[in-house]
């Protein structure tokens, strides 16, 4: 399991984000949603920076902002609305009072029908639409609260009219493209069709992550997974437009589906939220990591924990801590066989299959898989063998991408020729990063003729021996 961790005021120097590293940290998230330009630059910079230094592959993620829904201004600032009143939105921009307020979106008003909810200030106030015009709604107070300027509004019943690229995220990815990110994260996906436009612009300079926050995203989950390279389950928006309750069992719905589609899936928010202020986390928070990485997520994600916090590398200690614990539970591997994807019928599926059962059976020590696209890799690790995964790849871009995958542990290297370079190489790599001993037996995955994308079909078991052990044992 991987440890992403944003980067904010708490982590932003080199030596902090060293830091976040050495304490369990497998890929870094830049928030685009604040900060300059300049600082997320120099996130960026600071990373590869440190990617350079330990001369291992690192993953960045840029996490686009999206559309943002809020009410206009009040007269005071702030109104205060009593259960059962009836309150506007209009298209006026008039400084609103404890009777209207302006709603400066006229798509959004254009959709609204009677019945319809709205949640505003992240479900603080509720609102039901009781009578529906072409520039305004007339709404019922269902939760009541204090309003104040600018607050964010949510519609859970609707399809909101607005695109996932707002001018400021184009500017914003087009950026981080020309900054190397390896991952974009799509806010406010509610349509294939968003992810689609994005996947375009992006022309394959870096992976895609649809994050699902939206009621939409989910009853078009199976598209937008086709389309997109990986999902994040955004417990956040999710909990605001979807009752509490029901987070759960969505979240582990969405783990399954992305690991049937061997995509990679990172679950999302508030999950250590007490270690913004606090060293240690809450039973309950524990628990909720626990959960996520037993249900089979490739990722947790650390936000203000790391960001923000006053305890950064304690946060990303502990999530490190508490994957290490799972995956060594019995119980975990009991959860992952129980809920084991099926193998699609093609050669490298049954590739992929057949080296788990022979890891198994065999005891073997790793498995060792070549591959230029990543996909390779993405497929054995939809089969969580419980033994490192050494990816070894010719192309940098596809060692940074797999940062997120469960159980990788990418290497870029110079590509092989034959058939006896590529035991050598997967002995030498596997001595040299750790993963085995003399003696181990290593399962080898690769493609013939080499060199050649999606043409994965050689199996193979090697056994590392005491002289190779001598020759290529790591130093220093």
């Amino acid at each position: 399991m991987k440890v992403l961790a944003t980067l904010g005021p708490a982590s932003a120097t080199p030596a902090q984000i060293r830091a976040l590293f050495e304490a369990g940290a497998d890929a870094f998230r830049i928030n685009m949603s604040h900060g300059t330009a300049a600082e997320r630059a120099a996130l960026i910079t600071a990373v590869r920076a440190l990617e350079a230094e330990v001369g291992r592959p690192m993953t960045v993620l840029v996490d686009l902002q999206g559309p943002k829904i809020r009410i206009g201004r009040f007269q005071g600032g702030r109104v205060a609305l009593a259960l059962g009143q009836r309150f506007r939105l209009d298209a006026s921009p008039a400084p609103g009072d404890a009777t209207r307020v302006q709603l400066p979106h006229p798509e959004v008003l254009a959709v609204l029908r009677p019945g319809h909810g709205l949640l505003l200030d992240d479900g603080r106030v509720r609102l039901r639409v009781r009578s529906a015009e072409p520039d305004a709604v007339e709404c019922e107070v269902e939760v009541a609260g204090e309003l104040a300027d600018a607050k964010g509004v949510s519609l859970p019943d609707v399809v909101v009219p607005l695109p996932a690229l707002t001018p400021k995220d184009r500017e914003d990815l087009a950026r981080a493209l020309e900054l190397g990110a390896d991952w974009i994260a799509l806010s406010f996906v509610q349509r294939p069709e968003d992810v689609a436009e994005a996947r375009k612009l992006i022309g394959g300079r870096a992976a895609l992550m649809a994050k699902i926050e939206r009621p939409a995203a989910l009853a078009a989950i199976g598209p937008i997974l086709e389309l997109a390279d990986g999902i994040m389950v955004a417990r956040g928006d999710l909990g605001v437009e979807l009752p509490p309750e029901r987070v759960p069992g969505v979240q582990k719905a969405l783990v399954a589906a992305a690991r049937a589609a061997g995509k990679p899936v990172v679950v999302a928010t508030q999950m250590l939220e007490s270690m913004v202020t606090s060293p240690v986390p809450t039973r309950a928070e524990v628990s909720d990591v626990a959960n996520a990485i037993y249900d089979g997520a490739d990722a947790v994600m650390l936000s203000a924990e790391s960001a923000v916090g006053r305890y950064a590398r304690e946060a990303v200690a502990m999530m490190d801590a508490i994957a290490v614990a799972v995956e060594g539970d019995e119980a975990y591997a009991g959860q992952l066989a129980y809920a084991a994807a099926r193998p699609e019928p093609t050669t490298a599926d049954a590739m992929c299959a057949a080296a788990r059962t022979i890891h198994e059976v065999l005891g073997a020590r790793a498995v060792v898989c070549f591959t230029r696209t990543g996909s390779t890799a993405r497929r054995i690790a939809r089969e969580r063998v419980r033994t490192p995964l050494l990816v070894l790849t010719p192309i940098l871009a596809t060692a940074r991408r797999l940062g997120l995958v469960w159980g990788v542990h990418a290497v870029h290297t110079r590509d092989v020729a034959d058939f006896e370079e590529m035991v050598g190489k997967s002995k030498r790599m596997a001595l040299r990063h750790g993963v085995a001993r003399a003696g181990d037996r290593l399962v080898l995955l690769a493609g013939v003729p080499f060199g050649t994308p999606g043409s994965t079909n050689v199996l193979h078991v090697v056994q590392v021996a005491g002289d190779e052990l001598e020759r290529y044992r790591p130093r220093g």
